[in-house]
């Protein structure tokens, strides 16, 4: 009997019941499954996809490996950028786990990989709420997963950071680093930690950041995760800038770029080519900025679950314009800036924009015009409002 019905079908009122599992003489199908999971924990997304699909017949009877390959898929497609599809994907693991071969851990897993695509539609409340469900689904289980609860907390602290909420944001950092440390993971430790670097930076703890930075890309390169790596070299090459190192920025940051290139992943080679625009925009290299923004956009077309760098490459375009004096040009980008930060929700992002807007304001002599801005961004950077 096929599993198809609830695969595919509406959720029904009870969950089918499934032919007995066997295992046949020499079946590698579970070890091929297995190297396809290891390809997405590994990054390697467009080949894991590639081994997932070939697996799909072999394994769509039999439910356990079934909810492995809709997640170890969702993943992959949704750092592709297929959120939808993702989504659908999650949808198939939802009906499969609700039958009798799964306990609670197994729907918070679930639960998790929902958040992580909600997320990345920018719906942050949303994600919120379902990484709190997981946590709470998988504290039910007769054997609660270490790993699920650590990866929960890392991607929750993404949420807080995006609601500035820096106090959540560092104790689910660091309740995720405890956790991965339990469970034996060094993939976790080192997602932990780049978070913990990430909510330090916000915080303008830079030393600590790039402390933290360091040893997550220690980890990442002894794993062979060259994308892990072109990330967190990103990340450093903008922690050594707002230290005062500009060359060694430069050099880490371009590094990231061929790193990422490495990797196949255009997404990453434009993070870090936007990065390069603003230590170049910041060093008064204006022509180089906008080039270097413009290049970012170019690979980003398209991308909804990367708003935030083609906002900030969009708002590196307005400020170029801005200090050669085209006041126009300046006004067009950051009016697209605008546009983009809103979708994101991020109020330190659209803060930006408006302090963007008062400097250019202030630069026309427009004084009066560019106070009502800045005091825009400080209110809505405002914690208390009584």
């Amino acid at each position: 009997m096929s599993a198809a019905p609830f695969l595919y079908d509406e959720s029904p009122l009870a969950p089918p019941a499934l032919p007995p599992l066997t295992v046949l003489p020499g079946n590698d199908t579970e070890a091929r499954l297995r190297a396809a999971e290891l390809l997405t924990d590994n990054n390697q997304h467009a080949a894991a996809l590639d081994a997932l699909e070939e697996l799909w017949a072999d394994v769509h009877d039999d439910a356990p490996l079934a909810f492995r390959h809709r997640l170890a898929t969702a993943w992959a497609t949704m750092y592709q950028g297929h959120l939808d599809e993702a989504a659908a994907l999650l949808a198939q693991a939802h009906r499969i786990v609700q039958t009798a071969h799964f306990d609670a851990a197994d729907r918070a897993a679930v639960l998790y990989r929902q958040g992580c695509v909600e997320l990345k539609r920018t719906n942050v409340a949303e994600a919120i709420s379902l990484f709190t469900r997981s946590l709470e689904t998988n504290a039910r289980s007769a054997h609660p997963s270490l790993l699920v609860a650590a990866d929960v907390r890392n991607w929750r602290s993404r949420c807080y950071q995006l609601r500035r909420d820096w106090d959540a944001a560092a104790r689910d950092a660091e309740a995720s680093l405890e956790l991965a440390t339990d469970a034996g993971c060094e993939r976790s430790r080192a997602n932990a930690m780049f978070q913990a670097s990430l909510v330090a930076e916000r915080q303008r703890q830079w030393l600590l950041a790039r402390f933290h930075a360091e040893q997550a890309l220690e980890i990442y390169r002894a794993y062979g995760d060259t994308l892990s790596t072109a990330r967190i070299l990103n990340n450093l090459g903008g922690i050594d800038f707002l230290l005062g190192d500009i060359d060694g920025a430069e050099k880490v940051l371009l590094e990231a770029a061929s790193t990422a290139a490495e990797a196949g992943s255009d997404a990453d080679i434009a993070q870090a080519t936007s990065s390069l625009a603003q230590v170049y925009l910041r060093t008064d290299r204006t022509d180089a900025a906008r080039t270097h923004a413009h290049a970012a956009l170019e690979l980003l077309a398209g991308r909804t679950d990367f708003l935030a760098e083609i906002g900030n490459a969009q708002l590196v375009v307005a400020k170029s314009h801005a200090a050669e004096q085209n006041a126009a040009a300046a006004i067009t980008w950051l009016d697209y800036a605008d546009q983009t930060f809103i979708q994101l929700d991020s109020a330190s992002h659209l803060a930006a924009v408006c302090v963007a807007r008062g400097d250019l304001a202030r630069s026309l002599g427009e004084e009066h015009e560019a106070a009502d801005y800045y005091r825009q961004a400080a209110e809505s950077l405002q914690d208390f409002h009584f």
